[in-house]
């Protein structure tokens, strides 16, 4: 018996991936940069690669990516079904202002207390995403503006509280007070990785078969296909909305609640939005056009180029910033590539010709 073979057409329709292109592309203009600053290409990938995958890298690296994994399926829930949900940001700080408030003040005993701060967080980001979505479906407001506008004033309500009434007394430091003892996610094993990442990981195994395996999952690719066919066949598109937008708020909020749960163990002003998880998560979405295998793919790829650019640095004394660059660049030419006319298979360079001229 003969060990299956990759046939000839599945390997071409693997090189003509957007996907693999685009990736590759990046690294191929990425390495020119890192040439044209006098470093070596070699180095600068090696130290990049190991300093996010090898021994010393890996835990940083995981507990970066639960961050940025839970983003960007917060944010591919709504992308899958032609939703973009610019508010992350917002529904993020939010949840863990929530987490924070509720373990500072909620009387419970610790592992509860730890139960209802992330429920909170949850409920929290999922009522401030509904609101976003209310603006669109009652008043006509899309949800690109609503979503990404909403997002400012929730920021800056969480700054305000961080810095005077919840600030930590006698710090100089925009934080809230430390969590009570025992109120924090249990630790996998001597490492900075928290059971953050189980949850995350959860969300994600969800995710994937609610898509693949239900009559909801079918109805939101159906919807983010062909918006105009869906409404045809019966889906309440303004509940859908309502529906993915609250799965998406509750996720990013459980990403902020996870972040203040874990250290320092507090709400600290800037620290859930600076690293830039939405953003992230939002770019690993559109990689992997929100499928859940291709986004969890997504984010650890570009977790791996975030964590590994300090080593790259060290090795080259190129700035860690051009990991934002290929990112950048990765989403570039996907964009350019799903735009490029595909010659019909079958037909030689003579046809194609009489194609284009008509």
């Amino acid at each position: 018996m003969t060990a299956p073979t990759t046939t000839p057409s599945a390997r071409t329709e693997l090189l003509r991936s957007p996907v693999l292109f685009s990736v590759v592309a990046a690294l191929v203009i990425g390495a020119l940069l890192l040439a044209g600053a006098g470093a070596d290409p070699l180095t600068g990938y090696t130290a990049l690669f190991s300093g996010s995958l090898g021994p010393d890298g890996i835990a940083a690296t995981l507990t970066t990516g639960t961050s940025v994994l839970g983003m960007a399926l917060a944010l591919a829930v709504p992308l899958r079904g032609g939703l973009i949900n610019l508010g992350g940001d917002g529904q993020l700080v939010l949840g863990g202002l929530a987490a924070t408030v509720t373990g500072l003040y909620v009387p419970l005993p610790a592992p509860l207390a730890v139960a209802a701060a992330l429920l909170a967080g949850m409920a929290a980001g999922c009522a401030y995403a509904v609101l976003a979505a209310v603006c669109e479906t009652r008043l006509g407001v899309p949800l690109l503006v609503s979503s990404l506008l909403l997002s400012y004033p929730a920021v800056s309500f969480a700054s305000y509280l961080a810095r005077y009434p919840l600030k930590e007394p006698g710090s100089s430091l925009p934080q809230t007070r430390r969590l009570p003892e025992g109120v924090a996610l249990p630790a996998l094993g001597a490492t900075t990785i928290t059971v953050g990442l189980l949850l995350v990981a959860a969300a994600a195994v969800v995710h994937a078969f609610v898509d693949a395996r239900t009559s909801s999952g079918y109805e939101v690719r159906m919807t983010g296909l062909n918006p105009r066919f869906a409404a045809y066949a019966g889906v309440d598109r303004p509940r859908l909305t309502l529906r993915l937008m609250a799965a998406s708020g509750a996720l990013a909020g459980l990403v902020g609640a996870i972040g203040v749960l874990s250290f320092p163990y507090r709400f600290l002003d800037g620290a859930l939005t600076a690293p830039g998880y939405t953003w992230t998560g939002l770019t690993a979405a559109l990689l992997a056009a929100a499928a859940p295998p291709g986004t969890v793919l997504a984010a650890f790829f570009f977790t791996a180029l975030q964590v590994g650019g300090l080593s790259m640095e060290r090795a080259t004394e190129v700035p860690r910033e051009l990991t934002q660059v290929l990112q950048a660049l990765v989403v570039v030419f996907l964009a350019a590539r799903l735009r490029m006319p595909r010659r019909p298979a079958g037909r030689g360079t003579r046809g194609a010709g009489k194609e284009a001229a008509r």
